[in-house]
């Protein structure tokens, strides 16, 4: 075989020249492993996780500082056996770690396990991910097992939370008493099957689009529906109301139903619909029991005014009147009786709407004077005031509105027990007549204002139980405003006293 001139120039190189190569090469080769030994030591003290590594057998070879901070172990203290880390892990999770971890030595697969470690130093557990790779050699065996242990534990509350927020989602989708729907516009677009058991549609009915809020309301309601919906938009909820739907048969259901505006969905709310079906029937025969009481008890409370009346007639001819001072008394309880019955009459004609109202021009002016001077002989305890006479007729029932200023007189005296005047005042502007009753009494604390026009309440403060009433009057005055298409407000403070304000349009003054 014939060599070229580089081939004996090779054969030639002195032999001495030789290891010198081969130790640079195994300088640069150890150089290069330190450098690598030093990155992953940074590397490892650097990251936010606790870095370890395992010998294949699992025995720990490396920690790096915030393992052994958080664990408060040396590495001398978990080098002697396979499973010294257990002592930290969370009793009820070792168990599963351990499963885990064998199964990883077994097979050679990742290992991956969430566990809850103790902090050394507080003893507090807190959710870890923990992870470990093997690393192989050329020949593709386990030299080592690289690992880290993340902390999870703000992401495994905040997934509990959504968990538990998720699963009263579903009860509260689920429930048998709450019908719950989603509407877009004025369309429902899910609904859950209580509110479809309660209508008496399908899923089939919603999926095609058949369940608009608008159609299965009737048209009495519409007009509030409408509010509610304005005021769903405007403030993100609606104060639950009253309506009433129309089933898929036609029938009618009592409803009370409130909503909130989804957040991440502007464009569609929730609304919780609950069957006022049983309330409104135990109303009902309420309202029943009320008229007929108060249809019976009429005649026989007739009857025994008549009788004190002739009584009274019959001891002034006499002239022993001044003798018989109950009688007198008798009178102003059977006057009081004949009031009550008269209320309740009137509530349940409210509720049947059937209270009859006259049209007829009412001289605003004249029936303030008239209720005024009324009252001022009724009640002689207190000084009635009217101030702003102004010429002003509405088209009206003049008993009614008659009976809704007497009621407001007849409040601020009884509620302003250490006062002297009760003012009522008149005035005009360009839209609204208005006229305010004020006393210089109890007051009204702020938070009930709004439910004393509904039927029945009674303000709760210690100060007023004492007086006698059952709570009807101001609805009556309430149903009677808002017939003649005015408003009634109070402005109250408790201790100082309150002004009720009834303000009727212009339009309805001739």
């Amino acid at each position: 075989m014939m060599l070229n001139g580089k081939q004996i120039k090779h054969l030639t190189l002195p032999l001495w020249k030789a290891p010198i190569k081969y130790i640079a090469v195994q300088k640069r080769a150890e150089q290069q492993l330190k450098e690598s030994r030093e990155n992953f030591r940074v590397l490892a003290e650097t990251v936010p996780q606790l870095v370890w590594v395992k010998r294949p057998d699992g025995l720990y070879k490396y920690t790096n500082q915030r393992w052994r901070d958080y664990t408060g172990l040396m590495l001398e203290q978990v080098q002697s056996g396979r499973w010294p880390c257990l002592q930290f892990i969370h009793p009820d999770d070792q168990e599963g770690h351990r499963a885990h971890w064998q199964h990883a030595l077994d097979t050679g697969d990742m290992f991956e396990h969430k566990a809850r470690l103790r902090n050394g130093q507080t003893g507090e557990y807190r959710w870890f991910l923990t992870r470990a790779m093997p690393v192989r050699d050329e020949a593709g065996q386990i030299v080592k097992w690289f690992g880290t242990n993340t902390d999870i534990e703000d992401q495994v509350r905040i997934e509990e939370a959504l968990r538990q927020s998720q699963e009263r989602a579903n009860a509260l989708m689920n429930s048998n008493i709450i019908g719950i729907t989603i509407i877009e516009g004025e369309q429902i677009v899910d609904a859950n099957d209580t509110f479809l058991r309660m209508t008496g549609y399908t899923r089939e009915d919603l999926r095609a689009g058949n369940m608009n809020w608008r159609h299965m309301t009737p048209s009495e309601y519409l007009d509030r529906t409408f509010e509610a919906h304005q005021e769903l938009a405007t403030q993100q909820s609606l104060t639950p109301f009253e309506k009433e739907y129309v089933c898929q048969d036609g029938s009618r259901l009592p409803v009370l139903v409130g909503a909130v505006v989804l957040p991440h969905q502007p464009r569609q709310a929730i609304a919780f619909v609950l069957d006022n079906s049983a309330r409104k029937e135990l109303e009902q025969r309420k309202d029943t029991f009320l008229s007929m009481a108060s249809h019976e008890l009429r005649n026989p409370l007739a009857a025994l005014k008549l009788q004190t009346s002739l009584l009274h007639r019959q001891l002034a001819r006499q002239g022993t009147l001044e003798q018989a001072p109950a009688l007198s008394s008798m009178e102003t309880q059977i006057n009081t009786l004949i009031r009550l019955v008269e209320d309740l009459l009137d509530v349940s004609k409210i509720q049947a709407g059937k209270l009859g109202y006259r049209q007829e021009r009412v001289d605003l002016d004249a029936l303030l004077h008239e209720v005024a001077d009324t009252m001022q002989q009724i009640k002689a305890t207190h000084t009635i005031v009217v101030r702003g006479a102004t010429s002003c007729s509405l088209v009206g029932d003049k008993d009614r509105l008659g009976q809704v200023f007497t009621n407001l007189l007849s409040n601020a005296i009884k509620y302003s027990p250490q006062a002297e005047t009760v003012e009522v005042e008149m005035d005009t502007a360009e839209d609204v007549v208005s006229v305010r009753v004020r006393d210089h009494g109890l007051g009204i604390p702020r938070e009930q204002c709004e439910k004393i026009f509904e039927r029945f309440y009674r303000v709760t403060s210690p100060r007023q139980k004492g007086i006698a009433g059952l709570g009807m009057g101001l609805y009556i005055v309430a149903k009677i405003v808002k017939h003649h298409k005015g408003t009634i407000t109070v402005d109250s403070e408790v201790g100082k006293g309150s002004t009720f304000t009834v303000a009727f349009p212009k339009r309805r003054a001739v």
